[in-house]
């Protein structure tokens, strides 16, 4: 005989940050700050919106040319948990993201020096105009540790499904999804806490 499910529908909400894209960005030359809110339905299903803000500062060692931008972006979503005791203190899900980024970039280069005519030429532009739309197929692991503390990390495969890159050809940064390109394998590590 089957135990009816007594749950109430809705268990609260979570609200979180990553660390990994915080630490590329502090440290590195590109990164993001995401963060996210997520309902906890019957601590099976868990639908979720993240946003963050997207920045990259970057000078190619070679070419010397420099990519500048800073901008919003947003995913929707839902995150299942896959284990057969839900009530468990920890949580293994799989999921699906909607991801959309609109942004601007400028690009500066040296002057290019004309090998048979002489003469410079310049290359790069200010305010470019990009958008992007991706899939984002979502894996990972929550932990509560102490209370309404809970760790969590997840590897995230981005399939890029429509996008424009602007006037000057691929933008080397994507905010949120990261170098350009069409698909990528990215992950997070979040702090978060539970409601």
């Amino acid at each position: 005989m089957e135990v009816p499910d007594t749950l109430p529908f809705y268990r609260g909400v979570a609200v979180s940050a990553d660390l990994v894209g915080a630490g590329m960005a502090v440290f590195g030359d590109y990164g993001q700050y995401e963060g996210a809110v997520r309902l906890n339905l019957r601590n099976r299903y868990f639908p979720v919106v993240e946003v963050g803000l997207g920045k990259a500062d970057h000078t190619d060692d070679v070419t010397k040319i420099r990519y500048k931008t800073s901008a919003p972006y947003g995913k929707i979503g839902i995150d299942f948990n896959l284990l057969k005791n839900k009530n468990d203190i920890y949580r293994l899900y799989g999921g699906v993201r909607y991801a959309y980024a609109s942004w601007e970039y400028d690009l500066e280069h040296p002057p290019l020096t004309d090998p048979v005519w002489g003469g410079n030429t310049e290359y790069g532009g200010s305010g470019i105009k990009c958008h992007y739309h991706w899939a984002e197929a979502v894996f990972g692991v929550d932990a509560t540790i102490w209370g309404p503390i809970h760790l969590g990390w997840s590897v995230r495969y981005c399939q890029r499904i429509s996008y424009d890159n602007g006037t000057l050809g691929n933008s080397w940064y994507v905010p949120g999804y990261g170098k350009d390109g069409g698909s990528r394998l990215g992950g997070t590590f979040n702090i978060i806490f539970e409601i």
